[in-house]
């Protein structure tokens, strides 16, 4: 039986970019979150700081959430220091069972990190407590494969709907997200998450490496506020 997920508005949508141009083609697109990464270095691949700061710099005073993903402990601190709103930080299967390993990533910039759990190391609601005990801020689900496996691919609903309904309980931000297309959209959202994590199902040609297009970040807005357009 599926768990029971409190009522949540529709999740808010995620766009990766990787420089300042893609950034505001998100934005102006209607993206809620806007997370800087180098999509030619897989699933966490850290930008370059100075880009990061040029992203948030294009961003200043939008209306927009940022966030920017960190590769290393101290990439974790610069990261903060461009001014993103939270610093993603990939969790793989090795860290799970070292609590002061994961203390020190979420230490590092108190408040604000959220952990990536990769679909393939096939993560659980159970390890929500652990990292909420180890002080991070939010945790999401990614797939570490860029090759057109998707998230949906490799975890069912259910277990989708359990982690979602696991950092709820604790109050951790929740992102889900890997090698979405649009059409992900309607399934994943009944999970309740807070975000939806997109970049090659936006890009020209559904290839990550390619730019953003806003048509379909358009497109996406569309499909998680269905009631907001029928309203206008």
């Amino acid at each position: 039986m599926r768990p029971t997920v409190s009522p949540v508005s529709p999740p808010r949508l995620l766009v990766s970019v990787r420089d300042p141009a893609e950034a505001e083609a998100a934005l102006l697109a209607g993206a809620d979150l806007i997370d800087a990464k180098d999509p030619e270095r897989g699933a966490l691949g850290a930008l370059d700081p100075t880009t990061v700061a040029a992203i948030m710099g294009r961003l200043r005073g939008a209306p927009v959430q940022t966030s920017a993903v960190a590769d290393s402990a101290d990439g974790l601190t610069a990261m903060a220091r461009t001014g993103a709103h939270w610093v993603k930080h990939g969790v793989g299967r090795a860290l799970w069972r070292d609590p002061a390993a994961l203390a020190r990533i979420a230490g590092a910039v108190p408040g604000r990190v959220i952990a990536v759990l990769f679909a393939e190391d096939e993560p659980d609601a159970g390890l929500v407590p652990t990292l909420a005990g180890a002080g991070f801020s939010g945790a999401m689900i990614d797939t570490a494969g860029k090759a057109g496996v998707r998230l949906p691919d490799l975890v069912g609903a259910d277990d989708l709907a359990a982690f979602v309904a696991a950092c709820r309980g604790r109050g951790l931000l929740c992102g889900l997200a890997g090698s979405l297309r649009i059409g992900d959209i309607a399934a994943l959202s009944a999970a309740g998450p807070d975000y939806l994590g997109f970049r090659g199902g936006l890009c020209r040609g559904y290839d990550r490496t390619n730019g953003i297009d806003p048509l379909r970040v358009a497109e996406a807005v569309r499909a998680l506020r269905p009631d907001a357009q029928d309203a206008a």
